[in-house]
């Protein structure tokens, strides 16, 4: 995910202090180059790296860590604070009646986004629109109208006309019983005049309550002209970033909300329209650190517990904490984990435990995909009850007979196995935590409502 390696970066840094009891100014020094380094690595703007490390520099050589703290806990409260501070506070979108208009440059994502957002209004209770008013771009309009059908939403457009303002304020009139309405505008290879013009014409007809900036992940130093070209057009309340499910540094998205004087939005992290957060600063920063982020995981669990399709007579989520780790227990969770993203992007939101079992995991324990999940379906439905409750025991000859059942490869069926095995040394890390790990984990998320959780 975008910005694991800044985030892997500085927990190493921060990792390198640990059982020192008292930091002196040369080990200030070496972990602000380290998170120097790090950060310019990550495409931040070198005027935003310096300004960030000079207050950390500065705290961590004024402030004397409170009685009971190591320094490397109270460094890290330090550049937690100072990295939630550079973010800013999220972006205010109060669930109640609004237009969005967004803006960016073609290819930033915005048709996908307008989806997104207003499926993500819609599930909050507030049914949503769709105005795509882009007629410069071919194929924006089928492909706006097939994302709004995906998410379940309202969608406005016109094919045949022109004039993007008469699209937008005509979609306005059409949406009218839509609480949420998401404009969608058009982009250019760069900020060209006529975009400017375009743009400026819609937001005076339509008035928005918010503009928001889309802003590709990858878009690097770019950000910080752009950012300030856009906000010099229209204003900018809040930004977007998108296509934080790739190997992009996203270090200029953090330029951009400098630059505007604004904070992040959302975050687009993947291709679906269920593929986007609202961002939390805390929380993305606490994710960053290694420390977890409980508001996104009680979301995605709420998600996916809503969208199972599993009977609860039939199975109990509990049972995993309880005897063997069954194929059958093994098939609802990999149901459950399609329904809430990506397992390494879960595994990032469990405070203290994410980043630690993802290094330790084989790149292939993350991928569940769902071609494969479809074959470990297919495999399953050629075992027997005996086989599903007891892998264990399942040998050589049943391999043969459940691959000739499914009409798959032995491989697939070992690799399921293996699989499965992965799976339950994954949980008994979980079943390894000590009560009253437990407790304070559950104490955390109960203190803070399900938000993101600071070190401390």
């Amino acid at each position: 995910m975008v910005l694991d390696d800044l985030g892997g970066s500085l927990r190493e840094t921060l990792r390198s202090m640990r059982g020192q009891g008292r930091l002196d100014e040369d080990d200030i020094e070496a972990i602000v180059k380290d998170i120097q380094r790090s950060l310019l690595k990550a495409d931040v703007d070198l005027d935003i790296v310096m300004e960030l490390s000079e207050r950390i520099r500065t705290r961590g050589l004024d402030e004397e860590p409170p009685a009971g703290t190591s320094a490397h806990d109270h460094l890290l409260k330090i550049v937690y604070e100072e990295m939630v501070e550079l973010i800013g506070e999220s972006t205010v979108l109060p669930l109640e009646p609004q237009v969005i208009l967004l803006a960016g440059l073609q290819g930033s994502g915005k048709t996908t986004t307008s989806a997104k957002i207003a499926w993500w209004f819609d599930r909050k209770g507030l049914p949503s629109a769709v105005i795509q008013t882009d007629t410069f771009r071919p194929g924006a309009y089928e492909q706006s109208k097939e994302m709004a059908e995906r998410a379940g939403v309202e969608f406005f457009g016109d094919p045949d006309a022109e004039d993007p303002v008469e699209i937008a304020t005509a979609g306005l009139d059409a949406t009218a019983e839509a609480e949420v309405r998401i404009i969608d505008t058009a982009g250019r290879h760069a900020l060209e005049e006529d975009l400017i013009d375009e743009m400026e014409a819609i937001e005076e007809a339509v008035d928005p309550d918010v503009n928001l900036l889309v802003l590709d992940a990858a878009i690097g130093h770019g950000a910080k002209e752009q950012a300030r070209e856009f906000e010099d057009t229209i204003g900018i309340d809040g930004v977007v970033i998108t296509k934080l499910d790739g190997t992009a540094k996203g270090g200029g998205a953090l330029t951009a909300v400098a630059e505007t004087d604004s904070s992040i939005a959302f975050l687009g992290t993947g291709e679906t329209v269920k593929d986007i957060e609202r961002f939390e600063p805390s929380g993305f920063i606490s994710r960053l650190l290694g420390m977890g982020d409980l508001q996104q995981l009680a979301e995605r669990v709420e998600r996916a517990m809503a969208e199972s399709d599993a009977d609860p007579e039939d199975w109990d989520p509990e049972s995993i904490f309880e005897g063997d780790f069954t194929l059958i227990d093994m098939r609802h969770q990999l149901e459950a984990m399609q329904n809430m993203g990506p397992l390494d992007q879960v595994m990032d939101l469990i405070p203290g435990l994410g980043s630690n079992l993802k290094d330790q995991l084989p790149d292939e324990a993350m991928d569940v995909t769902d071609e494969r999940l479809m074959r470990y379906r297919i495999v399953m439905d050629s075992m027997t009850d005996d086989e599903l409750r007891n892998p264990s025991d399942i040998g050589a000859s049943q391999i043969e007979r459940i691959a000739r059942g499914s009409g798959t490869d032995e491989e697939v069926v070992r690799e399921l196995l293996q699989q499965h095995r992965m799976m339950e040394q994954t949980l008994n890390q979980f079943r390894g935590m000590g009560e009253g790990d437990m407790q304070r984990m559950m104490k955390r998320l109960q203190q803070h409502g399900g938000g993101g959780l600071g070190p401390f």
